[in-house]
């Protein structure tokens, strides 16, 4: 995985690659240890490739949408070393090549496993509950329509495979295993607080927020809530890359597919691909609808 065209200024100003995911760059530095520059670039992934072209502004909506969710997520503690929009926050340590799509973030021991809560019956968890009536070995109600509301929202945690790997959905206890008893205990929890308080919120704005991921780890720095080894919520928060998100009336009249995410790469890449070798280059048409998806998704919320 190689870093976008913006790794030789950031090296200028101190900061080294240490780390290009799919999405995501991490930078450190000497001058500030104990912390990371995390910088969401603009490039599309599905099936765990990286598509070309990248998406045009993504990744600076992808971080102003988690800036804005951990800003109303009061009380849940976050990784951020300071809100880049605050007076003497975090900007003026963000180098300008990556301003806006940056954020200086608090080095964190991540736990093994993505936390993810369903509101909705979709996704792999549909996939799922067709075959065994369950999801993570949590048994639902017979007769579940595709994207039909659940009784009430599910953790369903998954283990964070390798780079190239299928993400493996597991079974609470299986979590447990993992991470031990008490802080699954309270990564599910926290989760499923989190996921209620943001799916209200999105309500509020004609939205439903049908399921989502998120990313913990301990952090251990003093003063942190008074305690050490608080989990801590990281990566980030709520966007459209970690998140489905469906428009409250279309679902209401039967549409539970139109999702303000890359789904329309998904449809795409499922149409005109069978997996063999490099998947093929993405028409202009497709960039341009999933690049209006992801502004009018953050239009909605923040509006």
């Amino acid at each position: 995985m190689t870093s976008d065209g913006w790794t030789d200024d950031l090296a200028s100003a101190g900061w080294a690659l240490a780390y290009s995911g799919k999405v995501r760059d991490l930078y450190r530095s000497k001058e500030r240890p104990g912390e990371v520059l995390m910088v969401a670039s603009d490039r599309v992934s599905a099936f765990d490739h990286v598509l070309e072209p990248g998406i045009p502004g993504k990744g600076e909506l992808l971080t102003r949408l988690s800036l804005w969710w951990f800003d109303r997520l009061e009380g849940t503690p976050n990784h951020l070393v300071s809100d880049p929009a605050t007076a003497g926050g975090a900007a003026g340590l963000i180098p300008d090549a990556v301003a806006g799509r940056a954020m200086l973030v608090r080095t964190l021991e991540m736990f093994p496993i993505e936390c993810v809560v369903r509101g909705y019956l979709a996704g792999s968890g549909w996939t799922e509950y067709q075959a065994s009536g369950s999801v993570c070995g949590i048994g639902l109600p017979a007769g579940l329509a595709f994207g039909d509301r659940l009784p009430h929202p599910i953790f369903t945690p998954a283990f964070k495979a390798p780079m190239g790997e299928h993400d493996e959905n597991i079974t609470f206890e299986r979590a447990v295993e993992l991470v031990g008893r008490e802080a699954a205990e309270a990564l599910r929890a926290m989760s499923v607080d989190i996921y209620t308080r943001a799916a209200a919120i999105a309500e509020e704005r004609g939205l439903i927020l049908a399921d989502t991921k998120f990313e913990f780890g301990a952090d251990a720095a003093p003063g942190n809530s008074g305690t050490a080894d608080t989990i801590t919520l990281a990566d980030e928060v709520l966007t459209s890359d970690s998140s489905r998100y469906w428009d409250a009336a279309a679902w209401a009249r039967g549409d539970r597919k139109d999702s303000f995410d890359k789904q329309v790469v998904r449809n795409w890449l499922s149409a005109h691909w069978n997996g063999d070798g490099a998947p093929p280059r993405l028409p202009d048409d497709i960039v341009e609808l999933t690049a209006a998806r992801y502004r009018e998704l953050i239009e909605r919320l923040t509006a």
